[in-house]
């Protein structure tokens, strides 16, 4: 029997999940969480050989899941389920160790087939999404990424430093490189420049 920790913030979309992944004969749901931080307190409490899980979710991501599971050292297994067909995603995801990458319009058929998959030691990754994913790198560092990240939500500079201690003037030559190289015009386009390939 192969056991999950199903992770979804929509809590229709979570129960159809469930309720889909129950009639397999070899699949055990055995918790569910509609946030990150559930989702990693269910993966402690049960150590699933699997964990299933949406990337964007409140508290913790799916990436930040599956960067937190790689880093504890746990057996469990990360498959991301999601709508967000971003190159920049998926390479974000291989590097957090997750060993699947999945479409939410894919047949349910080939969800449990690829959840076999992964459990078997393999990986199960969407095949067009793997070819765009080594077109375009990303250019950004993590710490650009944290800076842009915040300062796209609406948070000042000032504010930007104090959380990630850095000096104001740190915080600004980030932004700059960070919109220097994604040739925008200002931190908003960046932003969004950045958000919509999955960089973020």
């Amino acid at each position: 029997m192969i056991r999950l920790v199903l992770a979804e913030d929509q809590a229709m979309v979570r129960g159809a999940l469930a309720a889909l992944l129950r009639l397999e004969t070899d699949l055990e749901v055995v918790a569910e969480a509609g946030d990150g931080e559930a989702a990693w307190r269910a993966v402690n409490e049960h150590r699933p050989d699997l964990l299933v899980t949406d990337i964007e979710m409140p508290a913790l991501t799916g990436l930040d899941l599956a960067l937190k599971v790689q880093e504890s050292g746990l057996a469990t297994r990360v498959v991301i389920l999601t709508t967000f067909a971003r190159a920049g995603y998926l390479r974000r995801a291989l590097d957090a160790g997750v060993r699947g990458y999945l479409l939410k319009d894919a047949p349910s058929a080939q969800l449990a087939q690829a959840l076999r998959q992964v459990q078997a030691g393999g990986r199960a990754i969407d095949p067009q999404l793997a070819v765009a994913a080594w077109g375009e790198d990303d250019p950004l560092t993590e710490r650009e990424r944290q800076v842009l990240r915040l300062a796209g939500e609406g948070v000042k500079s000032a504010e930007i430093a104090e959380r990630l201690h850095l000096s104001q003037g740190t915080v600004r030559n980030y932004l700059s490189e960070a919109i220097g190289k994604l040739g925008a015009a200002n931190r908003i386009e960046a932003y969004r420049t950045a958000r919509a390939k999955g960089w973020l």
